[in-house]
């Protein structure tokens, strides 16, 4: 995979997002993907791995920071955070109507709670969502609901890919099996991929207590794991 630039752009005062740039070129501006890094705060360096994969398959990335500790659960900066992506990409060579919103654990519950909630401006929903080795059952601090809530009240407005490690041991994949069925109840637009890795894997990374957080992984099976992530996110774009 070719390596792909990045460059680092505020996306509010004293926030910051790293822009994946695409390493390969096709006709016109790339498809954007919006990733969202878990609860711990700002750790946008967590998912590189993951969205320099991305970025090799031709989508713009970005990818930023924010603080679950805040005392709103982060609810602020994740929604400045959208409302200036398409800005951001449009500066940077992508194309802001093939938009996904993405995320990876607590973030991955935010991507799909803010792609498919009824009070979601338009302006701001996602043409399709993933979200990635995350519970839906709990209240979004983006929409105050939980996803699994009003989606089993009604189909999703979007395509939505999800996501998860079967050997997961933070969050079980029975979270992700649960709001299949209940997209699937609803005729909803679902892809669902599980990939023998943890956590951590389905991102391209591994936990390492030593330094209490997840770090680029080196082993060829985390590797191969992440990799169909980033396919994932391609597809959810179109560049399937």
């Amino acid at each position: 995979m070719t390596s792909a630039p990045f460059r680092t752009a505020p996306y509010a005062p004293g926030r910051l997002t790293d822009i994946h740039l695409p390493a390969v070129s096709g006709a016109g501006p790339a498809p954007v993907v919006l990733l969202w890094h878990g609860s711990g705060p700002n750790e946008r360096d967590v998912l590189r791995p993951l969205a320099q994969e991305a970025a090799g398959l031709g989508l713009l990335v970005l990818v930023p920071d924010w603080n679950a500790e805040q005392p709103d659960g982060g609810r602020a900066e994740l929604l400045a955070s959208l409302a200036r992506a398409r800005r951001i990409a449009t500066e940077h060579g992508g194309d802001p109507t093939r938009f996904v919103l993405a995320g990876w654990s607590m973030g991955g519950r935010e991507a799909i709670a803010v792609a498919t909630h009824p009070g979601t401006p338009a302006e701001l929903r996602p043409v399709a969502a993933v979200g990635i080795a995350s519970h839906y059952s709990t209240k979004a601090v983006t929409t105050g609901e939980a996803p699994l809530d009003h989606l089993a009240a009604g189909p999703s407005p979007v395509p939505l890919r999800l996501v998860h490690g079967t050997a997961d041991d933070i969050v079980d994949v029975g979270h992700t099996r649960r709001l299949s069925a209940a997209l699937t109840q609803q005729m909803s637009a679902v892809r669902v991929l599980e990939l023998p890795t943890d956590h951590a894997g389905v991102v391209m990374t591994a936990y390492r207590p030593e330094a209490r957080r997840c770090l680029p992984a080196t082993d060829a099976d985390t590797l191969t794991a992440g990799r169909r992530t980033a396919a994932v996110l391609a597809d959810a774009a179109g560049l399937s």
